[in-house]
């Protein structure tokens, strides 16, 4: 069988994708340290534990696996903590980024499916292409913004084939409820306000209410964390057929404001959640909706959950199912 090294494929997009790749027939390696991901969301094959820092324990499990390809989902990913520990973000994101692609290069293993974000285009007017320039107003956007500047110099200097796909909410869970969203701390809208609605919080800050949207909060485009996975087994696929390396932007399309994902909780769950008012969090843009065209006509994605209540849904019964915590 076709191995598949997944760098961070023990967290909440990599497990998915895990998933995804077991059920086309590959074998997920998964490579994690455990500092946010989780032993039991490693279900589709060996967990490796090790850092992406550590260039001898890479070569240990490329030389075991020979990987035919790495999917990298091995990031600090939160905007707010970015603006206060930039050394942590550029540490984890930028350097080990750096390390597993000389131990990929070191191990002749030439094709990458990237983890990036959609924070490489900061504040955009919305809906967001990929000809959009690349802005970052954050250090984790930034963080993300160079790797992609590096996949680009590795392509050219060494043959690095890659995909990079830039996505925007990740939310939901497995529909299976195998795996599904557990961060500590946690600090994803979609999330908190569940576990508001479960009685595991006592409510919900909304981080600014003046922003210029319609109501004056936050508008994020949603995307279920399965069609992101399945986004990844269609791009290393396009990569092992001989297709180009590029960046794809990967969304619904529609945004929804942080009032709005409240009330479809609301809907839902049938329960009240209690609300109180912050000031914006640094970094933060108003909207972020993406066109994502691209990835639908040149790798034939199509997302099978393109309703916020089918992702609020799966969400719901993931956590359901795991309360308390």
């Amino acid at each position: 069988m076709t191995t598949v090294l997944v760098a961070g494929g023990a967290g909440y997009v990599g497990s998915h994708a895990c998933k995804a790749l077991a059920k086309e027939g590959f074998t997920p390696i998964v490579f994690d340290n455990l500092s946010t991901g989780h032993d039991w969301a490693a279900k589709w094959g060996p967990l490796e534990i090790g850092s992406i820092h550590d260039d001898s324990r890479l070569d240990q499990v490329f030389e075991k696996y020979q990987p035919t390809a790495v999917m990298h989902f091995a990031a600090h990913a939160y905007v707010g903590e970015s603006m206060v520990e930039p050394e942590k973000y550029y540490k984890l994101n930028i350097s080990g980024t750096l390390n597993l692609l000389s131990a990929m290069h070191r191990a002749s293993c030439n094709k990458l499916i990237f983890s990036s974000s959609c924070t490489v285009y900061g504040d955009a007017v919305s809906p967001i292409s990929e000809m959009f320039a690349i802005k970052p107003i954050n250090p984790y956007g930034v963080t993300k913004a160079l790797v992609e500047q590096a996949l680009a110099d590795f392509n050219r200097a060494y043959g690095l084939n890659f995909i990079a796909f830039r996505y925007f909410n990740a939310a939901g869970a497995d529909p299976d409820c195998e795996i599904g969203e557990e961060h500590n701390p946690e600090t994803h809208l979609i999330p908190l306000v569940i576990l508001s609605a479960l009685g595991q919080r006592e409510g919900i800050s909304v981080f600014g209410t003046d922003y210029p949207t319609p109501d004056g909060s936050c508008i994020r485009d949603y995307i279920h964390v399965s069609d992101l996975a399945q986004a990844h087994v269609l791009g290393l696929k396009s990569l092992m057929s001989g297709g180009k390396s590029d960046f794809y932007n990967l969304a619904n399309g529609r945004g929804y404001s942080v009032f709005e994902v409240i009330e479809c909780i609301k809907r839902v769950s049938g329960k009240d959640i209690p609300m109180t008012y912050a000031p914006r969090r640094p970094g933060d843009p108003a909207a972020l909706i993406a066109n994502s065209e691209k990835a639908r006509s040149e790798l034939h994605w199509k997302p099978a959950y393109e309703s916020l209540e089918e992702i609020v849904e799966t969400a719901l019964r993931w956590h359901s199912s795991r309360a308390p915590y």
